[in-house]
């Protein structure tokens, strides 16, 4: 019996760790809720949205970001991040695929708002991630979903 109850603490103890560690990425709430203003980026400033919907394909498949091949954060389903650049300048904005990394180059101007989707597409051995330039209207609207939050990122 103390066998048992031995491993049932255990299990009890990991599992609350776990939920602990998986919402560790994520920003708090209000500035979660900050970032979904939209706010005008800072002087001299351009304000890059980078996010990614949940969906049926590679629900549960987690692809790393990077600008200028500086990795900045690690994206999972309904998440989405903030970062302002130097404005006026060009980027290639990447994201880790099932082979290799796929980019987009985007000339950035200051003082304005860029919106990235990435999306998870199948693969042949495993999943597969791209990334599209939205419409700032349509995405948006993605990002001020409830359900999507806001993820910590690494400069």
């Amino acid at each position: 019996m103390k066998i048992f109850q031995y491993l049932l603490a255990t299990f009890v103890a990991s599992f609350m760790l776990v939920g602990c560690v998986s919402k560790s990425h994520l920003a708090k709430k209000e500035v979660s809720d900050n970032a979904k203003l939209f706010n005008k980026p800072s002087d001299e400033k351009a304000g890059l949205y980078i996010y990614r919907e949940s969906g049926i394909v590679g629900s549960l498949t987690r692809k790393n970001l990077y600008i200028d091949d500086r990795f900045i954060a690690e994206s999972s389903p309904n998440m989405f991040f903030y970062v302002e650049v130097d404005g006026d300048k060009e980027y290639k904005i990447s994201t880790e695929s099932e082979f290799s990394n796929n980019d987009i180059i985007l000339k950035i101007d200051k003082n304005k708002l860029y919106f990235i989707n990435q999306y998870i597409r199948g693969g042949v051995f495993n999943r597969g991630a791209n990334l599209k330039i939205i419409d700032e209207k349509v995405a948006k609207k993605a990002i001020l979903n409830p359900s999507m939050e806001l993820g910590n990122t690494f400069k």
